[in-house]
């Protein structure tokens, strides 16, 4: 039985990159494509695939939008999301038992989520109540970070999250760079300090760095395929971006 497939991604190269990674799967067979969120519902609409690779981020009706329109439909494809960032959305589609592949996508992974999809076609499994259940844990997903408190003199002071710079890890403590000053707060490694923080807005550049995007002015080419960004703080701050985050950062400043 073959396996109709529809692939939605706003970048061409990135359906270009999965229709590649499908080949080995004879079982699928690629019956359309789409470039954004509206041609998307047109098109599962008209030819009601089996299966739907979908990105989240797209402008117009992104991935979610999408999902919600295909909600109405009686008997919706089996969709697997395809992102770049979304921490949230990943644990949601865990939990809620749908599939994502996280960009780039690896040979393995895919190779996994066949193996999924095949058996949820085997047993002709009605996923629209799974896509209800995805949309409200959505809804229900932590609100980021708007204020956090910093230690200065001896005293804890609020500080807005949109007024960071950057933040980074050194011994032990995690610190965050305003125009102001820098201070040291009160969690214990970056990695808690990005999980509370707007994943649109903050990027963890580097395993001792995260950077706020609205702040960077410039990306200076490095060395071996590093770069440094040079903050908008008044001082020309630097920091390091390392080669496994660079792709991230081009898709995210659409650079």
């Amino acid at each position: 039985m073959e396996i109709r497939t529809i692939i939605v991604d706003d970048e061409p190269l990135a359906r270009e990159e999965l229709r590649f990674l499908l080949k080995p799967f004879p079982k699928i067979r690629i019956i359309a494509e789409a470039s954004h969120g509206s041609e998307a519902v047109a098109l599962i609409e008209r030819t009601a695939p089996d299966l739907v690779f979908l990105d989240i981020q797209m402008p117009g009706m992104d991935g979610f939008q999408v999902v919600q329109k295909l909600i109405l439909r009686g008997r919706p494809p089996i969709l697997i999301f395809v992102t770049a960032y979304d921490q949230y959305a990943l644990k949601a589609f865990e939990v809620n038992a749908l599939d994502y592949l996280l960009k780039p996508v690896e040979p393995d992974r895919l190779e996994k989520t066949m193996s999924r999809v095949r058996e949820q076609i085997e047993a002709r499994m009605d996923l629209s109540e799974k896509l209800k259940q995805l949309l409200s844990s959505m809804d229900a997903r932590p609100q980021p970070l708007s204020r956090l408190s910093v230690r200065r003199e001896g005293r804890l002071v609020p500080v807005n999250v949109g007024d960071i710079v950057y933040a980074r890890i050194s011994d032990g403590e995690v610190t965050i760079a305003t125009e102001e000053a820098e201070a040291i707060t009160s969690y214990r490694t970056l990695d808690e300090l990005e999980s509370d923080l707007d994943p649109q807005t903050f990027l963890r550049v580097h395993r001792s760095f995260i950077a706020n995007l609205s702040r960077i002015a410039e990306i200076i080419p490095w060395f071996a395929g590093t770069y440094r960004l040079k903050m908008n703080d008044g001082k020309g701050s630097e920091v390091p971006l390392s080669r496994a985050r660079v792709k991230k950062l081009r898709k995210l400043l659409k650079w």
